[in-house]
């Protein structure tokens, strides 16, 4: 469905896009790293700890006079030589790319070095949906005097083909999630469509069997980044309910830190103990159905849709969830359903 087409009342809600991820890299700095930048990963000591500099950051933003936030993090490590840097995490995760993001890296990189006098490594990360917006280095020359300032960057708006996803789908590293959440919340349009991808990458970190701490951070950030409209969030939280006593796993719906409304919950909790159980999972499975039919004629077209939406409709839930899997890298809708 075109973005234009959607009314008021399904459109999703504005997100914050900045607090998830500082949040995120303040979790998960080290898994992180190793996603997305295995090799500066590979050359850290773990076992000498990490230290987030909030307060030296924030005075040099101050410094810059930048007016604009960002899900900027400087953080203090170790080498493996037992070298102590500074690596500056840049994250560009706006709607629009900025035209000046090479120069305010090579700004807040200078300006680091010069003040506190360490090594420092400027990392970026590009979560618009720009596939144009690539930069990579700043450069600015007057006579023979020149400056060129390179620096690692990853596009996330890469990992959404279908080999990079699948990847993503397969990985165990607990950054993946908030990677491809990122991504649905940026790229997903039409709100039904979101919440089947919602709770399909709530139901991944169940199978991953984290511990309840760590799902209840994950959901946390999941919830964050992906926003939908009231209504369907509310069906949202129905479904992953029934989900939950489907699996014994209540963790997320027993927190009231986790978001969720205490009445809505009880609400619910007092459905399933009047014989509402069965219902929700027919809810879930036709959720799910929805999700796969959308996909199915976004991807290869409504004929195809169609001559499969019978199979979809009857099919169990567990069927379901394997078609969802592997619609993305299927180049025919015979190979989704093999």
């Amino acid at each position: 469905m075109p973005a234009d087409s959607h009314s008021a009342e399904t459109a999703s809600p504005k997100r914050d896009d900045d607090s998830p991820w500082k949040e995120a890299l303040e979790r998960f700095f080290p898994e992180f790293l190793a996603l997305l930048f295995p090799a500066v990963h590979a050359e850290i000591d773990w076992s000498k700890g990490m230290q987030f500099l909030d307060k030296e950051f924030q005075q040099l933003v101050q410094e810059a006079k930048t007016t604009r936030r960002y899900a900027d993090k400087l953080v203090g490590v170790t080498l493996r030589d037992g070298t102590a840097v500074w690596v500056l995490i840049h994250v560009e995760v706006q709607g629009e790319p900025e035209t000046a993001f090479a120069e305010r890296m090579y700004t807040y990189h200078d300006k680091i070095r010069d003040r506190y006098q360490v090594p420092v490594a400027s990392l970026a990360v590009l979560a618009d949906t720009d596939h144009r917006f690539r930069p990579q280095q700043f450069s600015t020359a007057l006579w023979d005097c020149c400056v060129d300032f390179r620096f690692p960057m990853v596009k996330l708006l890469d990992y959404a083909a279908p080999e990079r996803w699948a990847e993503l789908e397969a990985s165990d590293n607990v950054f993946a999630l908030v990677v491809m959440a990122q991504i649905r919340a940026k790229l997903t349009k039409d709100a039904e469509t979101l919440k089947g991808w919602k709770f399909h990458l709530i139901r991944l970190m169940y199978e991953r069997g984290y511990e309840q701490a760590r799902i209840l951070e994950l959901f946390r950030l999941i919830d964050w980044m992906i926003r939908l409209p009231k209504a369907l969030e509310a069906d949202f939280r129905q479904t992953l309910y029934a989900y939950e006593e489907q699996q014994r796993m209540p963790y997320v719906t027993t927190v009231e830190q986790a978001g969720i409304d205490k009445g809505m919950k009880q609400g619910m909790k007092k459905g399933v103990q009047q014989g509402m159980k069965q219902g929700m999972k027919q809810g879930l499975q036709q959720g799910e159905a929805r999700t796969l039919l959308r996909l199915l004629d976004q991807k290869f077209g409504p004929e195809t849709a169609q001559v499969h939406r019978e199979r979809i409709e009857n099919a169990e839930l567990e069927q379901l969830d394997t078609w969802l899997g592997r619609i993305l890298s299927a180049e025919t809708p015979e190979t989704i359903f093999h």
